[in-house]
C-alpha cells in the first residue's frame, strides 16, 4: 500500500479512479445530489492551489477555513497542502470573538468563509483587525457589506490560477513537500480554559493512514461514507483523509439539521459519528417499541434478546452460535433489524466508528444487539484522532477498545492519567511553550488529561481529570459517567452533574420540552408555558422516578440526590456548550450559581426529594 503526502493524495487517486465518484454534494434548494468524479476533484484542488499561489499565499502561511462542510472546503484543504501552507479550521458556529482569537493567535491573513453568517462574522473582525486582510467566500449567494472592498467569491478567486507561473510555483512546492511540514492547527474547544492550537504535521496524518489500514482492512473503494461531523473536528478530518486514501465515495452533508433526510438519501456503508447521535437513535427506537401494540412489542423484545445473545454472547467472543439461534437471528436480521435500520438510513452500514464522548453501555449493547455495526473508540485532537477502538472480536462493552498499532499507552500511577506516545501525537501547542512543558512527561509521553485504566488489552475511560469531583465526604465522582447513564432517557435532553466539594451529588437537567408537553397533555396537566411546566409537581416526580431508575446500579454516594429542571437548554451561544457539544462546566456553574446554591441550602428537605427551585 502506498502512503502519499496529502499534497498529492487526491491527484494520485484521480490517476487511479478517473471518472469514478469521489464526492457527492446536495443542492440545498432542490435536494438533489450531484456527483464529483476523482478527476474533477483533482482538477478543482489544483485550480484552487494555483489561485492561492497567484494570490500571494506562501509556504507556511496560515490559511483560515471558517465554513460548513462542502466540497469547496476540501478543495481548499488539499490546495493549501499543495502550497505547503497550514490550514486552520474554525467551526461554522464560532462567534466573532472566537474566530478573532484564532486569527490573531495564528496570524491568519486570509480566511475562506462559507455562508452569510460566517461572512458577516469574519468581516466584522476584519474591519478592526491588524492581521486579517481578505476573505474568500464559498457561497455565491452571500451579500457583501457595502464597505467591503477586498472580499472575493470562490469562483472568481479560481480565475486567478490560470497563469503558467502559478502552475509552476505549485508544482515546485508539491515536489518539495515534506512529511515534516506543518499540516494544520486545530484549536481545542476550551472546555476548561483558553483555547489552544494543536499542531499536527503531515507525518501525523501519514501514520493515521498506515495504522488504520492495519485495523480497518474491511474499508474499501466500494464504500460510501457520510461526512456529517464538522470537518473542523479532528475525528471527521482524519476520517475524511483516511477514506480519501481508500478511494471511498464521500457524501458531504452541509446542513447538520438535514442529517435524517440525507442518511435516507445516501444510505452510507461507513460513517464516523459521536455518541449523542446514537443516543437519539436509541431513544427513538425505545419509544417506538414502548408504544407498539402488545404483539409487536413482544416481537421487538424477542428480536433484541436474540440479537443480544447472537452478537454479544457468541459473535463478539468468536464462538459459533447454536444452529437454532443462528436461524432465528438471521430471520430477525432480515426483517425486524433491516426495517429498523432502513427507517434511519443505515441498512447498508458496515462500519460506524463513534468517539468524542463516553457512550452509555446500555446504548452500546442495544445497538450491537440490533446489528448496527458500531465501533466505540477514543481519541483527541492531540493524537490526530484515534488512540484505540473495538477490535472485531473480544471487545468489551463499556471499554474504549484496544490500542492502535505502534502507539504506546500507559497509565500514570499517581492520578490514573492516560499517557500516550507515538507518531500520531502532536508536536505541541502553537506558541504555548509553558503549556507544552506541562503536557509531556520527561520520557516524551503526552498527558491526555483523561483518567482511565486497563483490563488486559482493553482501555477504559474514567473521566476528564479536571472534571472529577470530590464530595465533602471525600468520595470521587465521575460526572460524565453519571451523565451518560441519565442522558439516554428520552425525556432528558441535557444534564450537568454537580458535586465538587458538595455534600451530595446534584444536577441541572434540561428536559426534552416537546416530549414533556406531550406527556402533560396525556396526563391532563394544565400549564401556561415551559417555565410553568417544569415547576409542576407531577412532572418533577416523573423525572425523579426516571432518574432513579437509570442510577439504580450506582453506589449511594454517586447518585443524584437533588436536581433542578431548567426551562431552557445549554447552548453554544451562551458559551455553555463547546462547538463539539461538550459541556463547559465552569460557565454552567457560573451562570446557574444562584440556583445551585439554593439547591444545596435546602437543609430541611429529605435526601432524595427533588428541589423545586427553578430559574426565574
Amino acid at each position: 500500500m502506498n502512503y502519499y503526502h496529502l499534497a498529492e493524495l487526491v491527484h494520485r487517486q484521480a490517476d487511479k479512479y478517473e471518472d469514478r465518484v469521489a464526492l457527492k454534494q446536495r443542492d440545498s434548494e432542490t435536494g438533489k445530489w450531484s456527483d464529483i468524479s476523482w478527476r474533477q476533484f483533482s482538477d478543482k484542488v489544483m485550480q484552487t492551489a494555483k489561485a492561492m499561489a497567484e494570490f500571494g499565499i506562501k509556504e507556511e502561511d496560515k490559511i483560515g477555513i471558517y465554513s460548513q462542510n462542502m466540497p469547496k472546503y476540501l478543495y481548499t484543504d488539499f490546495a493549501a497542502y499543495a502550497n505547503r501552507a497550514v490550514t486552520v479550521p474554525m467551526y461554522a458556529t464560532n462567534s466573532p470573538a472566537q474566530i478573532e482569537y484564532i486569527i490573531n493567535d495564528a496570524a491568519i491573513h486570509t480566511v475562506f468563509v462559507g455562508e452569510q453568517l460566517q461572512y458577516n462574522n469574519a468581516f466584522s473582525v476584519q474591519k478592526t483587525s491588524t492581521v486579517l486582510k481578505r476573505l474568500i467566500v464559498f457561497d455565491k449567494n452571500v451579500k457583501f457589506n457595502p464597505d467591503d472592498k477586498s472580499s472575493v467569491y470562490f469562483e472568481d478567486f479560481l480565475c486567478l490560477g490560470e497563469s503558467a507561473h502559478a502552475e509552476t510555483t505549485v508544482k515546485v512546492r508539491m515536489h518539495e513537500a515534506s512529511l515534516d511540514d506543518m499540516a494544520t492547527i486545530i484549536y481545542t474547544s476550551g472546555t476548561t480554559g483558553e483555547s489552544k492550537g494543536v499542531v499536527l504535521h503531515h507525518y501525523n496524518f501519514n501514520e493515521v493512514l498506515r495504522i488504520h489500514d492495519i485495523r480497518l482492512p474491511m474499508v474499501n473503494d466500494k464504500d460510501v461514507s457520510m461526512c456529517f461531523l464538522p470537518l473542523t473536528h479532528v475525528f471527521e478530518k482524519a476520517w475524511t483523509y483516511y477514506i480519501t486514501h481508500k478511494g471511498v465515495t464521500n457524501a458531504i452533508n452541509q446542513d447538520p439539521k438535514k442529517i435524517q433526510e440525507t442518511l435516507k438519501e445516501v444510505r452510507p456503508t461507513v460513517m464516523c459519528n459521536v455518541p449523542r447521535f446514537w443516543e437519539k437513535i436509541y431513544v427513538g427506537v425505545q419509544d417506538k417499541i414502548n408504544n407498539s401494540p402488545g404483539l409487536m412489542k413482544a416481537i421487538f423484545k424477542d428480536a433484541i434478546e436474540t440479537g443480544r445473545l447472537y452478537n454479544l454472547e457468541y459473535k463478539r467472543k468468536g464462538i459459533p452460535a447454536p444452529a437454532g439461534l443462528s436461524v432465528k437471528f438471521k430471520f430477525y436480521d432480515a426483517t425486524v433489524f433491516k426495517l429498523l435500520k432502513k427507517v434511519i438510513g443505515l441498512e447498508k452500514g458496515r462500519l460506524f466508528p463513534t468517539a468524542g464522548a463516553p457512550l452509555a453501555a446500555a446504548v452500546d449493547a442495544f445497538l450491537q444487539s440490533v446489528n448496527i455495526p458500531l465501533v466505540v473508540g477514543y481519541g483527541l485532537s492531540e493524537t490526530s484522532a484515534t488512540v484505540c477502538f473495538y477490535p472485531p472480536t473480544n471487545f468489551v462493552i463499556g471499554s474504549i477498545g484496544t490500542i492502535m498499532p505502534n502507539l504506546e499507552v500507559k497509565i500514570d500511577p499517581q492520578n490514573d492519567e492516560i499517557l500516550i506516545k507515538g507518531r500520531t501525537v502532536t508536536s505541541g501547542y502553537y506558541k504555548k511553550p509553558e503549556e507544552n512543558a506541562k503536557s509531556f512527561t520527561e520520557d516524551g509521553f503526552f498527558r491526555t488529561g483523561d483518567a482511565g485504566w486497563f483490563e488486559g488489552d482493553n482501555l477504559f475511560f474514567k473521566e476528564r481529570i479536571k472534571d472529577l469531583y470530590k464530595t465533602s465526604n471525600g468520595k470521587y465522582i465521575a460526572p460524565q459517567a453519571i451523565e451518560g447513564l441519565i442522558s439516554s432517557d428520552k425525556y432528558i435532553q441535557q444534564i450537568a452533574v454537580i458535586g465538587d466539594e458538595r455534600k451530595f451529588v446534584g444536577a441541572l437537567i434540561v428536559p426534552d420540552f416537546q416530549l414533556l408537553e406531550q406527556y402533560a397533555k396525556r396526563k391532563g396537566i394544565d400549564y401556561t408555558g415551559i417555565e410553568d411546566l417544569v415547576k409542576n409537581p407531577d412532572i418533577i416526580h416523573m423525572i425523579e422516578a426516571r432518574v432513579e431508575e437509570h442510577q439504580k446500579d450506582l453506589a449511594s454516594y454517586e447518585k443524584i440526590k437533588k436536581f433542578i429542571l431548567l426551562p431552557k437548554a445549554f447552548t453554544m451561544e451562551s458559551r455553555e456548550m463547546t462547538d463539539t457539544l461538550k459541556l463547559r462546566r465552569p460557565v454552567i456553574l457560573q451562570n446557574y450559581a444562584q440556583q445551585i446554591e439554593e439547591m444545596y441550602e435546602e437543609k430541611d428537605i429529605p435526601t432524595g426529594e427533588i428541589i423545586k427551585t427553578l430559574l426565574s
